[in-house]
């Protein structure tokens, strides 16, 4: 004991000699013999519960950076994602300026090139003429408040018209419908067939051809036009007797006045203007008392009939017949 007091008296420190954890700690410790005296001192180590929240903190360092490598993925999926879907060919657009506005007021300018859109956000007045060189496109409606005037028109959809003037022509390639009167101030030509779900009025219907597949209901006269047959007179009038023809090749009236010394035979044979496509038939009503006296018979034929008389008939007289001729 005395030996350590003195030892420390020479070191100039004073040492609890009594206190045997003080002695412990005091005392410098020799390095073991062989393990050299440049061999590097290991630091300090942490305790239990630092170690512990060391451990946190690397995982919740390792999570953080984690999020930021795929939220960096991410934008950079989206800015290539946006590039490839960005179409090279879009037409970029260019707003109009006041000062640009001004330079179009004051002369004649060329605003952007064929690749932009020009966006006019309000209204816009001209009043001149406006030219268009190339497609015009309209997303809205189209309204005119005057006259219209193109060389050509197409639609493709359904189109309105309150009021249409055709001073030339109107071809129609598909069907048409109208719903409402149609009125035509000049001639309508129909080159195919016409179909009408209502009644169809008109104060002339002129055809080559008409094929009725009902009932026919007429509520004023027939009147049967056409040029006049012409006639033939035959022997049985008699010496100095007349026939005479008027009407058409549909109805008409035949006069026949006798001579002297008529006999059997035919009065008059009646010549068509137009020949019949067949033999057609033909209807005779005698007209007169001196008529009615008379055994009259006909011959018919596609070009021509003839009204003849089986016995003599009266010398000097005058009557008539009637006739209707049906293909």
């Amino acid at each position: 004991m005395d030996n350590a007091n003195k030892k420390s008296a020479d070191t100039g420190s004073s040492i609890d000699t009594t206190n045997p954890d003080a002695l412990s700690s005091s005392v410098p410790v020799q390095d073991a013999p062989g393990t050299g005296g440049d061999q590097k001192k290991k630091g300090p180590k942490l305790s239990g519960p630092l170690r512990k929240y060391g451990h946190r903190f690397n995982i919740y360092l390792l999570f953080f950076l984690l999020v930021l490598v795929l939220a960096g993925a991410i934008l950079v999926i989206t800015a290539l994602a946006s590039r490839e879907t960005k179409d090279p060919s879009a037409i970029s657009t260019q707003d109009l300026s006041s000062d640009t506005l001004k330079q179009l007021s004051n002369s004649d300018a060329t605003v952007g090139d064929p690749k932009q859109i020009l966006n006019i956000q309000s209204n816009a007045v001209f009043a001149g003429k406006v030219l268009v060189r190339d497609t015009l496109e309209v997303a809205g409606q189209l309204r005119v408040g005057g006259p219209l005037s193109l060389p050509g028109i197409t639609v493709s959809g359904q189109s309105n018209f309150d009021e249409m003037n055709v001073n030339k022509s109107l071809n129609i390639g598909g069907d048409a419908s109208v719903q409402g009167q149609l009125n035509i101030r000049r001639n309508i030509a129909v080159s195919g067939g016409g179909t009408f779900g209502g009644p169809l009025t008109a104060p002339q219907i002129s055809v080559s051809s008409l094929q009725l597949l009902g009932d026919l209901t007429l509520t004023r006269h027939i009147t049967a036009g056409g040029p006049t047959p012409s006639r033939s007179v035959g022997n049985a009038v008699g010496g100095g007797g007349t026939a005479s023809v008027s009407g058409s090749d549909t109805a008409g009236f035949v006069n026949i006045n006798t001579g002297s010394s008529p006999s059997a035979g035919c009065f008059v044979t009646v010549n068509f203007a137009t020949r019949f496509n067949a033999t057609p038939r033909v209807l005779i009503t005698p007209v007169g008392s001196d008529a009615g006296t008379i055994t009259y018979y006909v011959n018919r034929s596609s070009t021509s009939f003839s009204i003849c008389a089986a016995t003599v008939p009266p010398a000097n007289a005058s009557f008539g017949f009637d006739y209707f001729v049906l293909n």
